[in-house]
Order: C-alpha cells, then sequence, then structure tokens
C-alpha cells in the first residue's frame, strides 16, 4: 500500500476538487439542455427546469421529426461527415508513410512545405474563387474537397508510422513486398488506433461545420443541420412549417425556445452514440502518435 505524504493528500484533494468542478461544468450544462428539450415551453420560461414529468412534453420533438427541412439537414449533415471523414483519413495516410519511410528523398522538403500551409493559406476569397473555377460551387465537393488535406492529421499519421518497428518493413523486402504491399498489408493492419482517431477529428470537424455550406452551398436542399440549427439559435426562430402562421408572436417564441433545445439534443446523438465504440482507439492512437 502506497504512503503519502502530507502534502501529496494535499495535491491529491485538491486534483479531485478541480476534476469534479471540471465535471460539473461539463454536466450540468448537458443536463439543462437534455431536460429543457422535454419540457412544456411555457413552465420552461415561467419556472424553470422541473423534474416533474406532468411538465414535459415531446412537442419539440415532434416538429423536428416532422419537419422536412430539418430531417434533410441531418441526412446532409450525415453523408457529408461520413464522406470526409473517409477523404481526409485516406489522404492522411497516404500522405504520412512516405514521410515516415526510410530513404525516401525529399521528405524533409515535403514536410516543410506541409508545415508553412499550417500558418500560412491564401484566405476566404482566393478560396472561394478556386472553388468558383473549378465549378463546384454548390455541390458536395465544395464541403468535401477543400479542407480535405489536413496537415496535422498527416503528422499525426506520420508520427504514429515511425513508431511501427523497421525491422517489419525489412522483413517483409526479403520476402520481396513491395512499398505498396508493405503498406497494405503491415502498416494499414497495424494503424487501427490512429486511423479511427484521424476519422472521428474529421468526423466531429465537419458534423460541427456550418461556414462551408453557407459560403458554398446555395440550394436549401444541400443544406447540413448546423444550418439550421444555426437559424434556430442564432435568429431564434424556426424554420418555416414548424409553426403555423396563426400562432402569436409570444406562442412562437415559447415553441422556438422548445425546438431549439430539442434540436441541440438531436444534433449532438451521433456524436454521443460514436465516441463509446471508438474510445479504446481513441486513447490508444492520441497516446502513441503524439509521444512516440
Amino acid at each position: 500500500m502506497i504512503k503519502h505524504t502530507r502534502v501529496d493528500r494535499i495535491i491529491l484533494s485538491l486534483n479531485a476538487v478541480f476534476l469534479c468542478l471540471a465535471v460539473l461544468v461539463v454536466l450540468v450544462p448537458l443536463v439543462y439542455v437534455v431536460i429543457a428539450s422535454f419540457m412544456d415551453p411555457t413552465v420552461l420560461l415561467n419556472q424553470g427546469l422541473s423534474f416533474n414529468v406532468s411538465d414535459w412534453s415531446l412537442e419539440g420533438y415532434k416538429r423536428i421529426l416532422s419537419d422536412d427541412s430539418m430531417v434533410r439537414g441531418f441526412v446532409n449533415a450525415m453523408l457529408y461527415s461520413a464522406g470526409f471523414a473517409i477523404i481526409t483519413v485516406v489522404v492522411s495516410i497516404f500522405a504520412a508513410f512516405p514521410l515516415a519511410t526510410r530513404g525516401f528523398v525529399g521528405k524533409n522538403a515535403f514536410m516543410t512545405f506541409f508545415l508553412i500551409t499550417m500558418f500560412f493559406s491564401g484566405g476566404l476569397i482566393p478560396t472561394y474563387l478556386v472553388v468558383k473555377e473549378l465549378g463546384m460551387l454548390n455541390t458536395v465537393w465544395a464541403i468535401l474537397l477543400p479542407s480535405a488535406v489536413n496537415v496535422w492529421n498527416i503528422i499525426l499519421a506520420r508520427t504514429y508510422f515511425k513508431g511501427i518497428p523497421h525491422e517489419l518493413h525489412e522483413a517483409a523486402k526479403v520476402d520481396g513486398a513491395s512499398d505498396l504491399l508493405i503498406f497494405f498489408k503491415i502498416v494499414i493492419p497495424l494503424s487501427k488506433p490512429i486511423i479511427f482517431v484521424l476519422a472521428l477529428y474529421a468526423f466531429v470537424g465537419q458534423w460541427n461545420s456550418y461556414f462551408d455550406a453557407m459560403i458554398y452551398l446555395e440550394d436549401p436542399n444541400m443544406h447540413p443541420l448546423q444550418l439550421v440549427l444555426r437559424s434556430i439559435l442564432i435568429q431564434n426562430q424556426a424554420e418555416p412549417g414548424m409553426i403555423s402562421d396563426q400562432l402569436a408572436m409570444a406562442e412562437l417564441a415559447k415553441v422556438s425556445e422548445m425546438i431549439k433545445y430539442s434540436a441541440i439534443v438531436i444534433s449532438s446523438l451521433p456524436l454521443i452514440i460514436m465516441y463509446p465504440f471508438f474510445q479504446k482507439y481513441f486513447e490508444k492512437g492520441v497516446m502513441v502518435g503524439s509521444l512516440k
């Protein structure tokens, strides 16, 4: 049994207090939003949160799920996020493998070029003009391609690949394996943690993004969920069709409040569901990819 000194006990106690406060900072808003999404808007606005089930209502979820723009935005966001994650992971690991390979001529120059792009970019207007000239405006490619190359992801994958024993490469080459065969038969099977980490980073980043869609997509039918949610949160109004035109302004504000919290919960569900399945890969991939 480890014996702690007085200083150790004080430090451990302070750490426990700090962790409890950190958990509360995360947990309290989450609990508030979840409960508020089920509450009757009149009770929520007048009395605040209530744990009385009779004060709860599913009206917000019914309105959201019955609204075509919200459902369509949810599907679009899933497709954009999944497609972006696949493209980003493929590009990152194919770029990182040669940069981590011994004997690759010019890898330092390539790495320097990649690093420069992390600190200097053309900016919004040149990027928009490039997307426009390539004919990608108002297409799904305007969402998937411009940000597909992420230098930080390449660095993580490169660092992870460097941690794979070089003896495996040498043994495979002795058996006559090419670099491409080594990549697919040895490196990829050993790199599941970092691949899942990169996929999770890309999926979450694209899922939470709305700016690119707002700039490049004009067709409302192509808008992701984030743009619909932005309309609710920023402008504090619901999409047309969610609320009848006959409702008074006071009633409009109440229903908008209810829809707002319900939309937040629905938009967070995919990430909450995904994380437990990615957790073991996430912890291992981040630690190995960042420390080795």
